[in-house]
């Protein structure tokens, strides 16, 4: 996989790059290039991702942070059991519960909802940071709709992260989960006021809270570039109309003048006919 010759590895977290000195100078190198690479590019082209997580792998397989990197880049790829494997890998290496929420997701992912909820009752969850207890709720949530147990998904949600006026990072995801489990539990108006607070939240537009809004306030937004082209096709059409109307009123014309010019003719012999009989006439 080519890498642009402005990534050198330094663009790596501290952390990350001391686990990288375990290893020979050049090859730590080469490992950092292919890491850099799988965070730059995961969000918008995660099978590329995966591939550079893949020649990380196989150089350092050894690393946390390589095995880390490689569940993420499955993960995005929605490889989820091979994802799975690499956070536990990960888990074991460092001893951290920091991946725990989205090992409990792949289960998900896997279609084993229950395991996700078993994972959240887990005692590594009270090891976990704040923002980490938030995703595992949030997990737990996605859980309990995968199971329709919408009533106690909202439930699940609801919590002191939730009601809190103060904007966290994780606090968009965290009110925009709430209002799409209100309003699939069929509790619209409440949908609405949740969804309108996600959006005061989501500073950066990491969701779509904004748009989910405008639909259920009926606004429909029109793409002013199709509009346009689609007016500028009538319009074509109609001046082809016209086009074609008024050659077909020439021709008419053309045809008229023509059977005027052709009768006149006709009349002109009709008298010549006549005065050669008369002059034959006088002369017998």
């Amino acid at each position: 996989m080519p890498i642009p010759e402005d990534v050198t590895g330094d663009e790596l977290d501290k952390d990350v790059k001391q686990e990288l000195q375990s290893l020979p100078k050049t090859l730590a190198e080469d490992v950092a290039r292919n890491l850099v690479m799988v965070a730059r590019t995961i969000d918008e082209d995660p099978e590329q991702a995966y591939a550079y997580s893949r020649i990380a792998l196989r150089l350092a397989s050894r690393v946390a942070a390589v095995r880390e990197a490689a569940g993420f880049a499955a993960y995005a790829n929605q490889k989820y059991s091979e994802a799975l494997a690499e956070f536990r890998a990960a888990r074991r290496m460092t001893g951290s519960v920091e991946l725990w929420p989205v090992m409990a997701d792949c289960e998900r992912g896997l279609g084993r909802p229950e395991r996700a909820l078993a994972m959240a009752g887990e005692l590594e969850v009270q090891k976990l940071d704040k923002a980490g207890q938030v995703e595992m709720r949030l997990v737990a949530a996605g859980a309990r709709r995968d199971m329709d147990q919408l009533d106690a998904a909202i439930v699940t949600l609801q919590s002191s992260e939730l009601a809190s006026s103060s904007v966290q990072p994780w606090t968009a995801r965290l009110r925009y989960a709430y209002a799409d489990a209100l309003l699939a539990a069929g509790r619209e108006d409440e949908a609405r006021e949740w969804f309108a607070k996600a959006v005061e939240a989501d500073r950066d537009g990491s969701t779509d809270a904004s748009d989910r809004l405008a639909e259920l306030d009926g606004i429909e937004f029109v793409d002013v570039a199709e509009t346009e082209s689609d007016e500028t096709d009538e319009d074509i059409e109609v001046d082809g109309a016209v086009e074609v109307v008024e050659a077909g009123e020439d021709v008419v014309a053309s045809d008229a003048e023509g059977d005027r010019a052709g009768a006149d003719v006709s009349a002109d012999a009709d008298v010549d006919v006549a005065d050669e009989a008369d002059a034959e006439a006088r002369r017998d």
